[in-house]
């Protein structure tokens, strides 16, 4: 599977759209476009690379991963899939843009698919892997492409640094053991991409991540 980071909206949110480059099928990844021109931006890359968009997935439901919920699920006729933890974040998107002083009035988001851990979810002719990592939100979770060898960690473990834990739902130790628990269990070289900033490896992390030590 091939995989393609956007950076979008004012937190910088990395969406990703994986995808299997025979059957052309693939997956959006944490929607975060705002503006016509984010939304356009995604839409090239999809027209300009024959994709066909099958599934939505979110590692969690703050909102700058899901400004973009709306624009995908009428464009693209997509369900959005989601741990069922995560249900109350969806469904109080206007209290998180009060929260951080946005004054925008979201429509509550339904999580139409409840993943859990363990799930695949099929994309043509390879798959990602549900790994539930709670911490961050509660129902936090990553999704490991073992036959790529990589894993989108969305706000669990970024570059040298690891997700907040002082938002709603937070649980700081749940976040840790979660992380040494699951993703240092991979292999070294697996490339990690976050939900925001550049991307890492398992092996790197485990050397100098100074919130693992």
């Amino acid at each position: 599977m091939k995989v393609k980071k956007f950076c979008f909206n004012m937190f910088g949110v990395n969406t990703y759209v994986v995808y299997d480059p025979e059957s052309r099928q693939a997956a959006i990844i944490d929607p975060g476009m705002m503006s016509p021109d984010e939304q356009d931006e995604f839409d090239q890359f999809i027209k300009l690379n024959d994709l066909n968009p099958t599934r939505l997935i979110y590692t969690h439901l703050h909102l700058d991963h899901a400004f973009g919920n709306d624009f995908v699920t009428s464009r693209y006729g997509l369900k959005a899939c989601a741990h069922g933890d995560d249900e109350p974040l969806g469904a109080n998107l206007s209290g998180q843009a009060r929260m951080f002083g946005i004054p925008l009035n979201l429509k509550p988001m339904q999580v139409d698919e409840k993943l859990k851990n363990g799930d695949k979810i099929t994309i043509g002719n390879d798959y990602l892997e549900v790994k539930h990592v709670p911490g961050h939100s509660p129902g936090g979770i990553v999704l490991y492409a073992p036959k790529d060898g990589f894993v989108i960690t969305g706000d669990v473990l970024f570059n040298g640094s690891i997700g907040r834990t002082d938002l709603p739902g937070g649980n700081h130790a749940a976040l840790i053991n979660g992380i040494k628990k699951v993703l240092l269990a991979l292999p070294d070289d697996t490339v990690v991409y976050p939900g925001h900033g550049g991307p890492t490896t398992i092996g790197a992390e485990r050397r100098s991540n100074p919130w693992l030590r």
